[in-house]
């Protein structure tokens, strides 16, 4: 990764006031639960977004080590004013104006080791590590419980991009070898022990290397039959349905990719609080039966996962995953498998092994340690 202090110095001839980082995530389990006033329980990973930042006279200027010149823009003005990646930048100026706070104008220059189009939130990475900067820049006085629905309205509202709050609250909200258990109706949190090393275990992550196929369109189109599945159930959100007599509730349905999707979104809300639950008792091994079944889920009835992931899970779990399941929004992304810490080699192996034969790129792996959110360096 570039030294984005001397990114800042190259494109603005000056030093940064300071550097701010904040991580990518991976989501241990609850997938399309969030925007469905459910529970979700990702942690953060050491990869991360780094933003190197001082005041500026007026505007605001971004540059980083992927693109060329800097972005500058002297208002973010309405919703799509500014657009390609930049947006992302504008939307965080954006939210902080229209939640009544005034930004500072800055220079910003920014560096990620955070994996592009992984489905482990590059996008939120980057918001919450502008936003951590200019409210420092600015010594603005918003609490930390406040800020990932900042970063999300820039990204919703500004962006155009449906999210939930999920990716923004475990980048901003995370505990270094903690879980983030987040009830995104209250958005309430607990730290949830996650000390997958003491354990002797590991979680292997393997970009699928997949491109994502549709991802736009499917995943909007999800949350919207999600929306509509709860107004004709009559409840505000899907997380209101239970898991009791949850046959008989979907026969209220009358389309049958409706009922599945709504049996995803309350079946994985179940797992999530059973996946708290063991971690609680220090039970880590005997998540992974319920990583394997939200996979399932994800596959069967929200249709989410391509050849390339299921493929990585299946072979993880053959080289003896306890678990293992897709993580993210779909259509590519990653695996996440739960591993004895030792098989991380031998498994990843398995993986590239199995992808060679059904002649799919080569997957990345990686080693994921639940790491901290949002930081001055």
């Amino acid at each position: 990764m570039t030294d984005v202090a001397t990114i800042f110095r190259d494109h603005y001839g000056a030093e940064p006031e300071g550097l701010w980082a904040a991580p990518g995530r991976v989501n241990l389990i609850g997938e399309h639960t969030d925007y469905n006033d459910g529970f979700v329980l990702p942690f953060a990973l050491p990869e991360r977004v780094i933003a190197a930042a001082g005041r500026a006279d007026a505007g605001w200027a971004v540059c980083s080590d992927l693109q060329g010149e800097p972005v500058s823009f002297d208002d973010p003005g309405e919703p799509g004013t500014v657009t390609g990646w930049a947006a992302y930048v504008a939307g965080v100026v954006w939210a902080l104006r229209d939640a009544g706070y005034e930004p500072p104008p800055a220079r910003i220059a920014l560096t990620s080791d955070v994996p592009l189009g992984a489905g482990v939130s590059s996008s939120a990475a980057l918001e919450s590590a502008v936003l951590t900067a200019l409210i420092d820049l600015g010594g603005l006085d918003i609490p930390a419980h406040e800020r990932p629905a900042l970063a999300q309205r820039g990204e919703n509202v500004y962006v155009g991009a449906p999210t939930g709050i999920m990716d923004q609250s475990a980048s901003i909200r995370c505990e270094a070898g903690r879980a983030l258990f987040l009830d995104c109706r209250s958005q309430e949190v607990e730290q949830i022990p996650f000390d997958v090393a003491a354990e002797g275990l590991a979680v292997l992550v393997v970009n699928s290397n997949a491109p994502h196929r549709h991802v736009d369109g499917e995943y909007g189109a999800r949350r919207k039959s999600c929306e509509e599945a709860a107004r004709l159930l009559g409840v505000p959100a899907l997380r209101d349905v239970s898991t009791d007599g949850l046959d008989q509730t979907l026969k209220q349905l009358d389309d049958e990719v409706m009922r599945r999707r709504v049996r995803h979104v309350v079946t994985e809300d179940q797992r999530v609080l059973d996946t708290v639950a063991l971690l609680r008792s220090g039970r880590i091994r005997e998540i992974g039966p319920l990583m394997t079944a939200s996979h399932a889920s994800m596959r069967e009835d929200f249709e989410i996962t391509v050849a390339e992931v299921d493929v990585a899970v299946e072979a993880a779990l053959m080289a003896g995953a306890y678990g293992a399941r897709m993580t993210g929004g779909g259509f590519g992304g990653c695996i996440l498998a739960l591993i004895d810490a030792d098989r991380a080699d031998a498994t990843a192996s398995a993986i590239a092994e199995a992808y060679a034969k059904h002649g799919f790129t080569a997957p990345t792996p990686f080693v994921a340690v639940p790491s901290k959110g949002a930081t001055r360096l």
